[in-house]
Formats: structure tokens, sequence, C-alpha cells
């Protein structure tokens, strides 16, 4: 499979001007792996088509960085870690293709039968030291849609609808396997569960309030969360780990175990959800958490 060559991006970009042209690009790499397929009769082999897109992916943005930002460090899923970029000031955090298994899937029935998948996603985000995640740029290359740091967007309120018992509660959940909390959520009458692929996906449905939370347990790299996390809470939304303690990123092991996102009026709510399920919190006393 070809995918189209690297673009030098300018150097004079701003970073979050950078951030999204780094996610579009990529998005433009990765549909156009899809259109290939599509052009040679459609027939296409799921795991060759996975690792077609991890690495075009991968090699745009690697060439793309290196030209327009020679001297920051990159942490990414799809290169080899750098131990180095710990003592470095500025890191962009990259995950080229979030949701590898829908990139690479049709829908199997329904009224979408035979089309692909459109929830992956491109990942790009930039920290910096003393300021934590400053910029960042999530791409839904199949929704042709780009959300960023800069674009000041903030979802409707349409919290009072849960909280005064109109509507269930909608989170964000894995298409094939919610943490063991998430499912004992799901058997409550004021919750509901919403399926979908790529932890990018999940987080940008919060932003754009297709979805109230996203909740996760079980493990994610820093890679997972970085960019979706910076656009998150530049809409607002509240982003912790399950306990309330702060997400740090850029460190030596980039696990991160899990994950709370929500709108800050959701977020007291939300919490005492989990304290039924066994996820307890430790939110300190100097929480904003629901001002």
């Amino acid at each position: 499979m070809n995918a189209p060559p690297p673009t030098f991006l300018s150097a004079s970009l701003d970073d979050d001007a950078l951030a999204h042209a780094l996610a579009s690009g990529a998005a433009e790499v990765l549909l156009a792996l899809r259109a290939e397929v599509d052009a040679a009769g459609g027939s296409f082999d799921a795991k060759e088509l996975k690792d077609a897109g991890d690495a075009a992916a991968q090699e745009w943005l690697a060439a793309a960085l290196a030209s327009a930002r020679p001297d920051d460090a990159v942490l990414s899923e799809e290169a080899k870690d750098d131990a180095s970029r710990t003592g470095a000031d500025r890191v962009w955090i990259i995950d080229p293709l979030d949701g590898t298994r829908e990139f690479a899937e049709r829908h199997a029935d329904g009224p979408l039968a035979g089309q692909w998948r459109d929830d992956f996603a491109v990942h790009v985000a930039l920290w910096e030291r003393g300021a934590g995640l400053t910029s960042g740029a999530v791409a839904l290359p199949a929704r042709a849609q780009v959300l960023t740091t800069a674009d000041g967007v903030v979802p409707d309120d349409d919290t009072a609808a849960v909280l005064a018992g109109d509507r269930p509660l909608r989170i964000a959940a894995s298409r094939s396997r919610p943490p063991a909390f998430v499912a004992a959520l799901a058997e409550r009458d004021d919750v509901e569960l919403v399926p979908m692929g790529s932890a990018g996906v999940k987080m940008m449905a919060v932003a754009d309030a297709t979805v109230d939370a996203y909740v996760h347990g079980g493990g994610q790299y820093e890679w997972d969360s970085a960019a979706p996390v910076a656009v998150a809470r530049s809409r607002g939304l509240v982003c912790t780990r399950l306990d309330g303690s702060e997400l740090e990123y850029n460190r030596e092991n980039p696990w991160l175990p899990d994950l709370f996102v929500c709108p800050p009026a959701l977020a007291p709510r939300l919490r005492e959800l989990l304290d039924t399920v066994g996820v307890e919190s430790v939110v300190g006393a100097d929480s904003k958490e629901g001002a």
C-alpha cells in the first residue's frame, strides 16, 4: 500500500496551528489508504491495513514534526521511546492511529452495512514543562473533523436534564470490553452505555455533548489521552484520574491506569455513581469540580 509523501509544514505555524496541521495531514494519509483499497475493488486483509495505517501515519507525522519543530522531543505509540524526552522542555505526544481496529473495519450489518467505520482518530498534543498540555488536536478523519484547543467551542449544557432525572446519564463505552464497573453502572435505569471505538472518539463525544461522560479503567498510555484531554479541557470539561487525582504526562513510564471525563456539573453525581460500584474518589477539598 502507498501513502501520500511527507508534507513539510512551515516552522512559522504557532503550536495550535501546527497541531491542527499535523492531525489533518495524518488523517489524509489514513483516508488515502482506504481509498486505495476501494480503488482496488474493496477487498483487504484487516491486519495488513491496520499495520499500513499505523506505519504510514507515523512516518508522515515524524517527518512533518522533524521539519517544523526539529528541537522538540516526541513520544509516539508507533516509535521507540527515547527516555531523554523526560528532560526536554517540549514534548509532542502523538498517537498516529487511535482505534486501529475500527480503521480497518466495515459495518457488518444494519443500514450502514458495507461502509467503513468512522470511529477512529489521530491524536497530536504538545506538553511543555511547567505548563502541562498546552496545545492539542484530535482528527476524526472519516467524519472530516478536527477538534483543537484553539476552537473555543463549548458544548451545550444539557446536564440539568440528567441531574433532574429526566433522561439517563450517557456514558461512552468500549464496543467489546467495557470495564466491569462500567458494565455494573449500565445495570442502573439512570445510566445508558453508548458503545463506540477509539479513546479519542469517546472523549470527543463528551466534548461535543453526544454523550455525558467517559470513564475508563484497565489502563491506557499517555498517547491515548493527551490530545483528547487537551481538547476536552479547552472546552471546560473535568479530566482526571478516576479517583480525582491529576493526570500527569511525559513521565518515564507513560502508562496511565484510568481516566474520568465529564462536564463539571455532572462530576459530583458521576463520582457518587462510581462509589456505588466500588470506584472510590479522593477528590481534594480544593477541587473545583461542580463549580
